[in-house]
């Protein structure tokens, strides 16, 4: 008899973009599609060091069980990394580290969603949050979105229309749109949280991945100026983006009820975190290298950004329109069909592999009224002379 499988299964289909991958063995491909950081940049020696030091200076700890609100000396530093992006009043006791931030979101999910709950997401927003909201039953509300993040006008009528558990949002460098939320549409975000006391999860991963000049604070930095706001937000970080994803160290902040939960919850699945991984990026961030890594990552991803631009206006002119990211991995762009060209981004996906290069198409970022014309480039891990020639295959397959 075939299996009977749980029936949270049933609305949750295979990533979209795990399924592009197995397209991407053809030899000399140039892929966009990724949604990773170039492994060329990790600070190898930096990351050997501090191993060599968690091993050294308390190898028990390093390697033992720990505790599942995570290793302390690492949630030291991460309070520390956290109040030096302007974050105020925040303790070790205020987080709990998760296995990279995607777990953090599991467990929002496990602590937070019932069966037909009402829960508001960008449009388009993170693929995987998507999917795993959806598994623990989810009815997902979708907020438009512009080149400067989340409206917030129209997110007021959603959260009025709807009352949901939550409302989530990457507000720095969005995956996949790029768009960085303004300063007053922050200050907003936190007043319509307060006002209609409604879970705000702030997704950050890119925050550290500007190019410029440097975003507006995080939302739950800005708390400190709505009183009485960051109680109903719930910051996910991580340092897959910024160091190495192998060392799958995120964190999540939130009151003290919410993280008791979530606590618990995680002791159902891992019981604690890689300590080993921890203990590691205790030491990264303790040994000031940081700081460091993040300009040199910044001035390369900027490089190649600005020659995607340069080489999507030059060879794809008026069929594609996009707006140049002021960070992050991506850019967000839509195909216009202007003199004949493909204006479906599904069908240029496959015309496009044809010709030697990958992207996503945007239809699987958004959680309702899905855009069949959008697509997702990401420059992070091609080097500029493969930019300009992959785009160069996009201009052929249109």
């Amino acid at each position: 008899m075939p299996l009977q499988f749980a029936s949270r299964l049933d609305n949750v289909e295979t990533s979209a973009i795990r399924e592009l991958f197995k397209l991407l063995g053809k030899p000399g491909i140039i892929s966009f599609a990724g949604g990773f950081p170039d492994s060329a940049l990790f600070d190898v020696a930096g990351i050997q060091a501090s191993v060599d030091a968690a091993l050294k200076e308390e190898p028990g700890g390093a390697l033992q069980y720990g505790a599942t609100e995570g290793y302390e000396p690492l949630r030291t530093q991460i309070a520390a990394f956290m109040r030096g992006k302007g974050v105020t009043g925040l303790e070790p006791t205020n987080l709990i580290t998760t296995t990279g931030s995607q777990q953090a979101l599991d467990l929002l999910g496990k602590t937070m969603i019932s069966p037909g709950d009402k829960v508001i997401v960008e449009g388009p927003t993170f693929l995987a949050t998507i999917q795993c909201f959806r598994l623990y039953g989810a009815d997902l509300v979708s907020a438009p979105i512009d080149a400067q993040g989340v409206q917030t006008d129209k997110l007021e009528a959603l959260i009025r229309e709807h009352r949901p558990k939550l409302v989530y949002l990457i507000p720095t460098f969005g995956n996949p749109s790029g768009a960085t939320l303004t300063r007053e549409r922050r200050l907003k975000v936190l007043e319509l949280a307060k006002q209609y006391e409604t879970l705000v999860v702030e997704d950050d991963p890119y925050g550290d991945l500007f190019f410029g000049e440097a975003p507006p604070p995080s939302i739950f930095a800005l708390s400190r100026e709505v009183p009485g706001s960051r109680e109903w937000i719930a910051h996910c970080g991580s340092m897959s983006k910024v160091l190495s994803p192998g060392l799958r160290v995120g964190w999540m902040i939130a009151e003290p009820g919410l993280l008791a939960k979530a606590t618990m919850c995680k002791q159902f699945s891992d019981a604690c975190t890689s300590t080993f991984s921890q203990a590691t990026a205790a030491q990264y961030l303790k040994s000031g290298r940081m700081p460091d890594t993040l300009h040199r990552v910044r001035q390369i991803y900027a490089e190649r950004a600005q020659a995607m631009a340069h080489a999507l206006r030059r060879e794809l002119g008026d069929a594609i329109e996009f707006t140049e990211p002021k960070g992050g991995l991506f850019f967000w762009a839509r195909l216009t069909g202007a003199g004949g060209k493909v204006s479906d981004a599904g069908e240029f996906a496959k015309r496009a592999i044809e010709k030697g290069v990958a992207f996503v198409p945007g239809a699987p970022f958004f959680a309702k009224d899905a855009d069949a014309s959008t697509l997702r480039l990401s420059f992070a891990t091609v080097g500029t002379q493969k930019i300009e020639e992959g785009v160069q295959r996009l201009a052929q397959a249109l």
